[in-house]
């Protein structure tokens, strides 16, 4: 016969034994082995015979009375009509006289209310650490029902801000398109006003003259001398009468160009994740180095320990080499450069100023027209992935166009991501690219001349699948100005914020992990980042605003935690 309890049931609720409700239980009678709630104690139990002489203990007490219960009538599991009279430790089991004189004579006998009191004991343990355990459980519990309950309201919220600014954004456009129809009508009327005065003028002139032709011919046709001579000296005033003057030319209606939606005319969802400087994150100066230059906008470390140092719209190039706290310079060009890289075969690739193929300088020094071509573009950003493959980022600013183009060694253009899956530009000026383990490209992109800008990082196939613009924290004050990126060994990505002098440090994913501030440590006005091969960070600064001098700083960074 099926059993009518179900599968998977709890505890049963333990009732009164005496009036069978469900009335809390609170006593119990040691003599009558009894369960009762507090009427029944009182009211039935007490006519009990000789219940006044009945041991009666709260429920509280109830696991405390252990004297009462009897240890003398255990059966021996082993042996049939024998009684357990020991414990044994040495076993884990309860031994009678046999068992004791066959196998257990030895071992570590102790009384069975010993061993009963040990493993109560064992249980409370056990039962104080599963409480401690259900009560961690439930904090733990109660916490993310919490954050579920707090980014449900979150998530409403944030719904209906960008339900509301699409419907100002929706008014805004609309009312745009209006003034454009409006001013598009007001051109239309002042150009064809311009016209129909002039072609009136001509109109009534012509019609003046048509009628001035045929009193002309009357005259001619007059067959009286005496009246042709009268008539005649009217018509010759006329024929001297001036065309009426009309305007050289005349303006146009203005053509209509589409415009594009982007990201900062419409918003973006930002990282809001709790934020704080991880205490791990460690960054120590190893090495100080002085220069002589006004800046130091690019490094790019060689495999010899020399390192390339740029300084950009000053011109000057310099391959040096670390001499106690000083750089001895080893060559030097005078050449503006907006970017620049070391290939894995010791040999500097450049982006130089007007030049639509990349430059090269190779190991012995000579400065030459590399086979990596973007025309029409300019290139204005390199990163080297090995010696077979390379990216660039270029653009042109007379023709409005950003590219990230990916290049094999024979210089062929692999891939060029410009444009998304609607036809919309991805990059108004690629400025800075590096690339994590998992193969996405990070872009520091700027969207502004003052050097405002995002990160924008591309998965497989160069989809966007992701864009960092600053933390509301972080940048709560001063925009978001990126300035240099760079992977670390550990396959993050740190990017420099010209405005806070913050790096801001990602994921490979581009998602805010930590930040760390350079002045911390004593190192202002960071502008260029790369890692030598030990895995040490090289940071070159610039100089403050206003300052005359031409000491900008190249630190050699020790770094942990990122």
């Amino acid at each position: 016969m099926a059993s009518s309890q179900p599968f998977g049931g709890g505890q049963v609720p333990v009732n009164c034994k005496l009036c069978k409700t469900d009335r809390p239980i609170q006593w119990k009678c040691m003599d009558c082995s009894i369960l009762m709630c507090g009427y029944c104690k009182d009211n039935v139990h007490s006519q009990f015979k000789n219940a006044l002489d009945h041991k009666i203990i709260s429920r509280e007490e109830i696991g405390l009375h252990t004297e009462e219960l009897d240890f003398t009538n255990i059966k021996c599991a082993d042996h049939t009509g024998q009684s357990s009279c020991l414990y044994c430790n040495t076993c884990d089991v309860l031994v009678c006289p046999t068992c004791v004189a066959k196998i257990h004579k030895k071992h570590d006998l102790i009384e069975i209310s010993d061993a009963y009191n040990i493993k109560v004991e064992i249980l409370k343990k056990g039962q104080s650490k599963m409480q401690k355990s259900n009560y961690t459980t439930n904090a733990k519990k109660d916490q993310l029902n919490k954050l579920v309950s707090a980014e449900n309201i979150k998530y409403n919220k944030e719904k209906r801000n960008i339900r509301s600014h699409e419907e100002t954004v929706k008014e805004q456009v609309e009312q745009y398109f209006k003034e454009l129809k409006i001013k598009l009508e007001h051109n239309h009327e002042t150009v064809l006003s311009t016209v129909k005065s002039d072609l009136n003028a001509i109109s009534l002139f012509t019609k003046q003259k048509v009628g001035k032709i045929n009193e002309f011919q009357d005259c001619i046709d007059l067959s009286n001398a005496s009246d042709f001579f009268k008539e005649v000296k009217k018509m010759e005033k006329f024929t001297e009468t001036q065309e009426p003057r009309t305007r050289p030319s005349y303006t146009s209606l203005p053509t209509f160009v589409p415009g594009n939606l982007n990201q900062s005319h419409i918003g973006s969802l930002q990282d809001d994740g709790n934020l704080s400087a991880d205490i791990n994150i460690s960054l120590v100066i190893n090495s100080e180095y002085q220069t002589e230059l006004e800046s130091i906008t690019f490094v790019s470390p060689c495999l010899d320990q020399s390192i390339w140092i740029n300084s950009g719209v000053f011109k000057v190039l310099q391959r040096v080499k670390p001499e106690g706290t000083n750089l001895k310079v080893m060559s030097k060009f005078n050449i503006e450069v907006f970017g620049m890289a070391v290939t894995p075969s010791n040999q500097l690739l450049l982006c130089a100023k007007g030049k639509t193929r990349l430059q090269h300088i190779s190991s012995s020094g000579e400065l030459t027209d590399s086979i990596y071509d973007v025309s029409p573009l300019l290139p204005i950003a390199i990163h080297v992935i090995s010696d077979n493959k390379l990216i660039v980022g270029a653009g042109n600013g007379k023709l409005k166009r950003g590219a990230v183009i990916i290049m094999n060694k024979k210089g062929d253009k692999e891939a060029v991501y410009e444009h998304d899956k609607h036809n919309q530009p991805m990059f108004s000026k690629p400025m800075y690219i590096t690339t994590t383990c998992n193969g996405n490209i990070h872009v520091v992109d700027w969207i502004s001349d003052d050097a405002r800008g995002i990160v924008v990082i591309l998965g497989q196939g160069g989809h966007i699948i992701n864009q960092y613009t600053g933390h509301p924290t972080i940048n709560k004050s001063e925009p978001f100005k990126p300035i240099n990126i760079v992977t670390t060994p550990s396959d993050n990505v740190v990017v420099i914020d010209l405005s806070t002098q913050i790096l801001h440090i990602l994921n490979d994913n581009g998602h805010l992990i930590s930040y760390f501030n350079t002045k911390d440590i004593g190192i202002e006005f960071p502008y260029s980042l790369a890692f030598n091969t030990t895995g040490q960070l090289y940071i070159g600064c610039i100089k403050a605003a206003g300052s005359q001098t031409k000491e900008a700083k190249l630190y050699e960074i020790n770094i942990e935690g990122f």
